[in-house]
């Protein structure tokens, strides 16, 4: 006898209930530390605009050699037709402004300001960067041993950190800049601008080192008695080995912390240091001799001293924003 059909549709229902429907799992992917960190950063608005604005200057850095080649970038060039005379002031208002030339050109010798601007930013970041990689490498070198080897080594590392710090660092590179470079021409560097370049790259990535030291030093005071490093050297692992592949690797985050913040400070010190007349010499294009040179014009063309101030907040700001978002990105224990 054939069953109802209400009955059929109950018996299918019911046997659905009991088998259930076929469930298709799906493994869970891990995330690493570094994409926890970019999902982080990512969710930071501050952080991405100040990304974004990092991302823009590099760019800009990097091409402006090129672009100065190519005849794009006029940085040296004078422009006498765009001031009233030798030794005037630009003729139009706010010094020159327009379509060709955007920040106007220089009194006196109608040079383009934006070209002159985008060049010392090259120039700024490349002494910059390297600067900090080499602070980076000195400090965190010195860090990892003392924290690593503890007892007498331990004892003079930090000492002679503790002697570099006291040393008041923009004192320091103004009493060592004639010394300096007049060893640094004798030993085959080019005088002038590749002079006064490797001076500031070696003098502020050399003190800029002991405070990268010190804060690798306290990370490898409470890394080198954890399980893993234990477990390395019982299998007898090198020390070498240990020190780059079971420490380095819980180091990194640190270390970009510290690049982000300490590369701002060493643009800003370049720029006072130019602007004191111990960094990049004119004719070569810096924020800092450029900002000297537009103070004599300060009342009769602002745009002179302040298009190339806000350039120089606006990389500063960036990196700092940058890199207070890296911190809170890298940090576990953050809850923004």
């Amino acid at each position: 006898m054939a069953a109802p059909l209400g009955q059929i549709e109950l018996d299918a229902d019911a046997a659905e209930s009991v088998e259930g429907p076929q469930v298709v799992e799906k493994a869970v992917a891990g995330r690493s530390p570094a994409q926890i960190a970019w999902r982080r950063l990512r969710h930071d608005t501050v952080s991405m605009i100040a990304l974004v604005m990092c991302i823009l200057f590099a760019l800009l850095a990097i091409a402006a050699p090129f672009m100065a080649s190519a005849k794009i970038l006029q940085p040296y060039t004078f422009h006498n037709n765009l001031i009233g005379g030798l030794g005037s002031m630009p003729t139009g208002g706010w010094g020159g402004i327009g379509w060709s030339h955007w920040f106007g050109v220089e009194p006196q010798t109608g040079r383009d300001v934006f070209s002159r601007v985008v060049l010392g930013v090259s120039f700024s970041l490349l002494i910059a960067t390297t600067a900090t990689l080499l602070s980076v490498l000195i400090g965190g070198t010195l860090g990892i041993i003392s924290g690593y080897m503890g007892r007498s080594t331990d004892f003079w590392i930090s000492r002679f950190m503790d002697l570099i710090l006291c040393f008041p660092q923009t004192l320091m590179l103004l009493a060592l800049s004639p010394v300096l470079k007049q060893r640094i021409t004798d030993l085959g560097v080019p005088a002038g601008t590749p002079t006064s370049a490797v001076y500031l790259i070696l003098v502020l990535g050399f003190f800029s080192g002991p405070y990268f030291g010190r804060i690798m030093r306290g990370q490898v005071l409470s890394l080198r008695n954890r399980e893993f490093v234990e477990a390395a050297r019982s299998l007898g692992a090198s020390r070498r080995r240990i020190w780059v592949r079971e420490l380095l690797p819980n180091l990194w985050a640190p270390l970009i912390v510290f690049a982000s913040l300490t590369l701002p400070l060493n643009v800003s010190a370049e720029a006072a240091l130019s602007f004191l007349g111990v960094g990049l010499q004119a004719p070569t294009p810096s924020l800092g001799n450029i900002l000297f040179n537009s103070v004599n014009f300060y009342s009769a063309d602002p745009a002179f001293f302040y298009l190339p101030g806000i350039t120089l907040v606006l990389i500063v700001l960036s990196f700092n924003l940058l890199g207070d978002g890296l911190r809170d990105a890298l940090d576990p224990k953050s809850t923004r």
